[in-house]
C-alpha cells in the first residue's frame, strides 16, 4: 500500500543549549542552537520513517530559519508550503535536569511562527493529505492560533486531525489551553499528549478519566504518553498500555514529538488515516503505540531532538515487553 502523504502545521523553534565544551573567554557563555519545535521535530520524525510529509510553517528568513530549513529538507520534508516570513525566528533557551528533562524559557514575541493570515493558511497545499497535525504554540499563540482552529474544521479532502497540545505554562497561561481544549477536541480525531501536559490541563485527574472526557468532547484516539511508565491509549473508551522499551537517557527533548511521528507513521502504514479512523481496532492502536514507543526511546537516546532512521530501528534491539 502505498502511503498518502502527512500534513504538519505549526513552528520551528531554535533550541539552544549551554556548551561546556565550548573555548571561550571569561565573561562569555557558549550556546549550541539545535533546529527544533513541537511540529518540525514530529514532521522529522515521520519523513525520516518514511512517510512523505508537508511541513508548513511560516520560517524566517534569518540564519536560525537557514538552519530549519536544512534540517528539514536533509531529513526529506517536502518545504514547498512553508511561507518565508520577514519576521524573526523563535528562540528556546533549554536547562537539562538530571534526569535529562528540558525546561525552556522563550524569546517568541513577533516571532514569525504565529503571525499567520487567513490568506497563508488557505493557500496552504492540503489536497491529499491523509491528515492534518497541528497542536503546541502555533494553535494556541495569537493572532495565527484562531486561524488555525478554523482551518481544522475546513480541510478539504477531510483528513485525520491529530493534535498535540504541549503546554508551554512559562510562554502560555495554561488557562487558555484549558478554554480551547474543547474546540480542538470537537475538530480532532487523535489527541496525543504527556503527563506534564495532562497535569496543566487537567490537575489532580486520573489519564482514564482524561480520556472519558476527552472522548464526550469528540476525540476518538487519545493517546498520553507517560514517560519512563510507557503509554495508554483509548480508543472510544477501550483502553490499551504499552511499557516504555528500556534506553539509557542521553535527554527527552523531542521525544512525545517523536512519538508521535512514530504513531501516525504507523496509522498510516496500515492505511487508517484519511476520515475519522474507521475501521481502527484497539489492537492496532496497541501496536502503533509499541512501535511509537521505539521510535521516543531511540530519540530518548541521543542528545538533541534527532529521531531515528529506517536503519536505527533495524538495528536497535525488539523489546520484549507486551
Amino acid at each position: 500500500m502505498s502511503r498518502l502523504p502527512i500534513a504538519v502545521l505549526g513552528e520551528c523553534v531554535a533550541d539552544a543549549f549551554t556548551d561546556s565544551s565550548a573555548e571561550r573567554r571569561p565573561g562569555e557563555l557558549a550556546l549550541r542552537v539545535l533546529p527544533g519545535g513541537g511540529p518540525a521535530n514530529t514532521a522529522v520524525a515521520l519523513a525520516r520513517l518514511g512517510t512523505p510529509t508537508r511541513f508548513l510553517g511560516r520560517i524566517s528568513a534569518d540564519p536560525f530559519g537557514e538552519l530549519f530549513r536544512r534540517h528539514l529538507d536533509s531529513s526529506g520534508v517536502d518545504l514547498a508550503g512553508c511561507v518565508r516570513a520577514a519576521e524573526s525566528s523563535t528562540l528556546a533557551i533549554a536547562t537539562l535536569d538530571e534526569q535529562g528533562q528540558a525546561r525552556y524559557s522563550f524569546h517568541a514575541e513577533g516571532t514569525a511562527d504565529w503571525a499567520w493570515t487567513r490568506a497563508e493558511l488557505t493557500a496552504l497545499p492540503l489536497a491529499g493529505a491523509a491528515c492534518l497535525h497541528t497542536g503546541s504554540l502555533a494553535l494556541v499563540r495569537e493572532p495565527g492560533g484562531p486561524r488555525i482552529e478554523e482551518l481544522l474544521t475546513r480541510a478539504p479532502g477531510r483528513p485525520t486531525v491529530s493534535i498535540d497540545p504541549n503546554v508551554r505554562p512559562l510562554l502560555v497561561d495554561p488557562a487558555r489551553y484549558r478554554s480551547r481544549l474543547p474546540r480542538w477536541c470537537a475538530a480532532a480525531d487523535i489527541l496525543r499528549l504527556s503527563a506534564d501536559d495532562l497535569d496543566l490541563l487537567l490537575p489532580g485527574v486520573s489519564p482514564e478519566h482524561a480520556c472519558d472526557t476527552w472522548h464526550l468532547a469528540g476525540v476518538r484516539l487519545v493517546v498520553i504518553t507517560l514517560g519512563s511508565r510507557g503509554a495508554l491509549a483509548s480508543l472510544d473508551g477501550e483502553r490499551v498500555t504499552v511499557a516504555a522499551p528500556e534506553t539509557v537517557v542521553v535527554d527527552t527533548v523531542g521525544a512525545g514529538d517523536a512519538f508521535t511521528g512514530g504513531l501516525l507513521h504507523h496509522l498510516g502504514g496500515i492505511g487508517r488515516l484519511g476520515g475519522r479512523l474507521d475501521g481502527l481496532t484497539p489492537d492496532e492502536v496497541h501496536d502503533a503505540c509499541r512501535f511509537a514507543a521505539r521510535v521516543a526511546a531511540l530519540t530518548c537516546s541521543v542528545a538533541g531532538p534527532n529521531p531515528p532512521w529506517p536503519a536505527d530501528l533495524r538495528a536497535a534491539p525488539r523489546p520484549t515487553a507486551p
